[in-house]
């Protein structure tokens, strides 16, 4: 078997000192998450991004920079995930495009709602990277580079 980890992609959005959150239904209950998603064929990185964060709260978004390359892994039996996390700003709401199915409702969370939030997050990467973000952690969108199709 060939093991390969599944790539993500999440967005940190901050406006007025909180952050874009979506509640979403997962396999394990409802849980708080960035936007975010899986890399779709044929996509680049930034793109994925783009679309995940309109998909799932009707916002269009820019990134800016990145936050943090993670590989994370629940436990050894659960499937890996290389996740990149962009820093960026929204504009362009569509308060009546439909949001992906498993999307319950988008939240402008501050830091504290979302630490006092922790059991409820989708992974303990969603506080890590707002943490990472607010420690000024950002990376170049340089750093990314798609060679599809050539």
């Amino acid at each position: 078997m060939v093991w390969k980890p599944h790539v993500t992609v999440a967005a940190v959005i901050e406006q007025d000192n909180k952050f874009l959150l979506v509640e979403e239904h997962t396999v394990n209950g409802i849980a708080f998450n960035q936007p975010a998603g899986h890399l779709e064929n044929g996509e680049s990185i930034e793109s994925a991004v783009k679309r995940e964060v309109n998909e799932e709260t009707a916002w269009q978004f820019e990134p800016e920079n990145i936050i943090a390359i993670q590989l994370w892994r629940k436990t050894p039996d659960f499937p890996s995930f290389l996740r990149v996390s962009f820093a960026g700003k929204v504009h362009s709401f569509a308060p009546k495009q439909a949001l992906d199915d498993d999307i319950i409702a988008t939240h402008w969370l501050t830091h504290e709602q979302i630490v006092e939030k922790e059991s409820q997050l989708r992974s303990q990467l969603v506080l890590n990277t707002i943490d990472a973000y607010l420690n000024g952690e950002r990376y170049p969108l340089s750093l990314l580079k798609s060679y599809i199709d050539l």
